[in-house]
Order: C-alpha cells, then structure tokens, then sequence
C-alpha cells in the first residue's frame, strides 16, 4: 500500500500556506488554490483506487476539510469555469506552472460535463463528494447538455443534496476579465515585434542590442502565456507583410513557449526557450535586405546567402556576448533550427549528431508559422490546417514527431486562424481548440458572416460543439476556404 501513497500523495498534500485576511481576495485565492488542488487529488485518487483505499479517505478529508475553511470565512462556496479561467467565489485564481495540470484537468472534465458552477449549500460528507466525483468521472450521455441534465437527475436519485450545479454562464466580471487579458496580450505583442526590430536593426548596424530588455519583453511573453494562452497565439494571425521577420521571430517565440510548457518545462526553462526561439533568425540581419525580400526565384549565389544565416546568427551571437551576459543555449538554437532531426538540413554538420532538445521545438514552431506567413517570394500562404497535416505526416520535413503531435495537441486540428466554412453556410475563424479532448475536432470559432455571405466585425463566438435539444451540433466545419475571397482579414479579428 505504501507505493500507491506516495503516488497520489504529492499531489494531494500540495495545498501551500493561506495568506491574506479573511474575507480578503488574497484569501480567498490561497485557500480557493488549495481547494482545487484538494479537488483534483480526490478525482485523480477516486479514478485510480477503490473507495475505501486510505489515499482516496486521506484526499476526501482534505477536500471537505478546505471546504469547510472556504465556507466558515465567507458563508459560501461557488467554484465556476468560464472560458479558460477558474474562479472561487468572483475571485480569479491565477494559473501558472505548478497549478497548469490541476487547471487543465478541471476545465476539460466540467466542460465535458456541461458544469460550469458547483455551489456548495450544505455541508458535504465523504459519501456526497464520492458520488459527486464518481458522476463527473463517469458521465453518462452523449455531449455536455445531456450529460448535465443526466448529472442533475443522478444527485436528485442519490439523495446528494449539498450541491448545486449550473450549465457555463459569463458575467460582466468574466467579460472584463476576458477583454482586460486581450489588452494585455496586445501590449506584449507590440511591445515584443518592437523590441525585436530594435535589436535586429542593431545587429545590422554592428551595435550592441538592449539583451536586457529583450529579456523583460521574453518574460511577458512567458507569463502572458501562463495567464492567458488564447489571446497571445490568437495574435500570431496578425502575420505583417512589411514586418516580417520581426513579427516572424516573435510568433515563434509565442509558439515555442506554449509548446514548451505543453512538454513539460519549467517557468525559468519557457524564459529560455523563449529567449532563444526570438533570436533563432537573429542571423537575417547580415544577409542583404533585397536578398531576403527578393519575390523571384534566387539565384544559387542568393540561397547560399540565405542558407548562411544560421552560422551568421551564431557569429553576430558570439559577439554580443563578448559584451554582456548571454544564453549559450540561443546559440545553439541559432545554429541548429534548420538542420532537421537527421541532420540533413543546413548547415550541413561535420560529425553527425541528434540536435538540441530546444531546436527541435523552435523548428516545429518556425516551419508551422513560415508555412502559414505571406512573405515576398510566397503570396499564397499555406491553409494552417493543411501546414499540421503536412507537418504531422511528412517524415521529409525532418520534424521531431513527438513535438509535432505536441503542437497539434495545442493548435488542434483546424490551428487558430483557419478560415473555415460551415455546414450553416456561415463563415468563421477558428478562435481557440476546445479544450475537451473528445472535441479535437469542434474548435471555439468567431462567426464572421451570416448564411448569406454578409461580413460581420467583431463577429459572434460559439463552440461548435454545441448541440440542439435533439443531440445534434449545431454548427459543422465541411471545408476550409481562403478569407481573400471573401474580402477578409484574420488578423483583423483579434485587434
């Protein structure tokens, strides 16, 4: 029994000291954390271990115990998902690396359940939290709705009358968080193609870049990321045409870290990939303007131009280096993230051997976003959907697959900024994936016209995998389509 304990048990006993005043919103978000981490402990513990396992008794104690502490201090309790944010009782609780699996795990099971408050109105026991858990583990039904209904008739049957649940809802609390974190998202990205331009263009000039501002500008990107994941990768749609490798650079950035904290690493480790996927084409900055802007074919002189930016990255690196503090590891990115997992790229290396663990993630990030990106020599991009499947199936692109299917895990299928037509004759934009798993394929869209083909700006979000009263979804992607047709441009709906 011992073995089992000492799985379960970190994760149980990981609740962190109160702080703040009672009745106070930092309060309330200490001990609200240690309630969803006491709630995740007992759902993990439940689905793995019988119920009368000592790990699963040992959870169900903490969790009614932080219950009993939330409701004494305030007279209530009310947990509530909206969108992909968590609150206790109108108090946002922050997300950030030790809470991302507790925090993702929550929203997927609520929304695949239809939950989206739980209000505690009495004092549950151990039996009412173990059939509550046990009905959300194991729901019955097909699609959030009737899955929520079914859950509600199975409380009444069961005699669980300690709580109440209600189907998602947004407040005007939950708009103004949603609308302030899209600001913020706005400020670091233009604050971050800024910085990047000011250090290419020094570099291009033989100065010193500003590493250390660029360093404030990875670290908001990094908690931006941790804040709020949607808004930031919806802004890597603003691809600009004339600013192109600067808004390139920083769209890999965005997508590097994401995916980082997807694979597993650290707060400290997303400031380092981060760092290092934003000057991953540092080396631009000595191959001539009209070379990298050429929109005819390149002559053999010009590719090998182009080519030789990966050890001039690594040489401009080295030389700021000489004068102030540096990661290595984003010279080695620099060097590395053309070179393909089998080392067939280029540079060419001289010994053979497998390239660096961040390199593989910059790479995946870079050729997803280049795929997708108007640039001079390419004026159709690539649908993004079609980029993933590409990306996914084609061992010749010379793509870590592991990080691929990370990264098609994070876009979902149809990435954020597809162009998509619906079997309602609508247009939409894929605006985030769906965080439930079993709806890979039923993203959260914004509606950019009716049936008729009229646009419409800022356009109506809705989660396709919605259903009517019958069961059925409401809205299907049948195709993706090319929003120059229509007169529309993506980027323009997440301004």
């Amino acid at each position: 029994m011992n073995r089992p304990s000492q799985v379960i048990r970190p994760r149980i006993s990981s609740q962190q000291p109160v702080v703040g005043e009672k009745g106070g919103e930092g309060y309330t978000r200490s001990v609200g954390r240690n309630f969803i981490m006491a709630l995740y402990g007992s759902l993990r513990s439940i689905r793995m271990y019988p119920i009368e396992n000592p790990v699963v008794q040992k959870g169900l104690d903490e969790l009614i115990a932080v219950t009993e502490e939330l409701r004494d201090a305030e007279g209530d309790l009310e947990f509530r998902v909206s969108g992909e944010f968590i609150f206790v009782n109108s108090t946002r609780l922050r997300l950030d690396l030790d809470n991302y699996t507790t925090f993702s795990y929550l929203l997927a099971l609520c929304r695949a359940c239809g939950v989206g408050v739980l209000r505690v109105k009495a004092k549950p026991s151990s039996r009412d939290w173990t059939v509550f858990l046990s009905f959300l583990l194991a729901p019955q039904g097909d699609g959030p709705e009737v899955r929520f209904a079914l859950l509600q008739k199975r409380l009444d049957n069961t005699g669980v009358l300690a709580f109440e649940v209600s189907p998602p809802v947004e407040s005007e609390d939950d708009q103004k968080v949603r609308v302030q974190s899209k600001e913020a998202a706005k400020r670091t990205f233009a604050q971050s193609v800024s910085a990047t331009k000011n250090v290419m263009n020094s570099v291009r000039m033989g100065q010193s870049p500003n590493i250390k501002k660029t360093k404030r500008v990875v670290q908001g990107i990094v908690d931006q990321i941790l804040a709020d994941e949607t808004s930031l990768i919806g802004l890597t749609t603003i691809r600009d045409y004339d600013d192109y490798t600067f808004t390139h650079s920083v769209n890999v950035c965005i997508f590097s870290v994401a995916l980082g904290r997807r694979l597993g690493l650290t707060r400290l480790q997303l400031y380092d990939i981060g760092f290092a996927a934003l000057f991953h084409d540092i080396g631009k900055s000595r191959v001539p303007v009209d070379v990298l802007n050429k929109p005819d074919l390149l002559s053999d002189e010009e590719w090998r131009a182009i080519a030789a930016h990966p050890w001039l990255g690594l040489l401009a690196l080295f030389q700021v280096k000489e004068q102030q503090e540096f990661p290595y590891r984003a010279m080695i990115v620099a060097y590395e993230h053309h070179m393909k997992r089998d080392v067939t790229g280029y540079p060419r290396s001289l010994r053979t051997k497998a390239i660096g663990f961040y390199s593989k993630i910059v790479a995946v990030a870079d050729g997803f976003d280049a795929a997708t990106s108007r640039r001079a020599y390419q004026n159709e991009p690539m649908d993004p959907a079609a980029v993933l499947g590409e990306m996914r199936d084609n061992a010749r692109r010379g793509m870590d697959p592991v990080i691929v299917k990370a990264f098609v895990n994070l876009l979902g299928i149809y990435p954020v900024g597809t162009f998509v037509v619906l079997d309602t004759f609508e247009l939409a934009i894929v605006h985030s994936a769906n965080a439930n798993p079993e709806m890979v394929s039923r993203p959260n869209a914004l509606i950019v016209s009716d049936e008729l083909g009229n646009v419409r700006h800022p356009g109506a979000l809705v989660d396709l995998a919605e259903q009517d009263e019958a069961g059925s979804f409401r809205r299907t992607i049948i195709k993706t389509a090319d929003p120059d047709r229509y007169g529309i441009r993506i980027g323009d709906y997440f301004l």
